[in-house]
């Protein structure tokens, strides 16, 4: 999966699962509970959630490809 400022967090979450914990080892904090990311993250694109964590895009994308490669893709 390529991952673009367009990209949905959900789809992220879909394909990855939850990558809350990869994330916070670049910095970005956890927003409430996993749940309440699943259901906001539906609307969320990956702009978006840069912007929520204050995170330069170019950055925040670099984070999440990061996150990614550490994951394996959920089955």
């Amino acid at each position: 999966m390529e991952i673009t400022k367009e990209t949905r967090v959900s789809d992220i979450l879909e394909a990855y699962g939850d990558i809350a914990e990869v994330m916070e080892l670049f910095g970005v904090q956890r927003v409430g509970r996993y749940s309440l990311r699943a259901l906001a993250a539906k609307a969320l694109t990956v702009e978006w959630a840069a912007r929520i964590h204050r995170v330069p895009l170019d950055e925040f994308l670099t984070i999440l490809r990061q996150a990614v490669e550490v994951k394996r893709p959920v089955d």
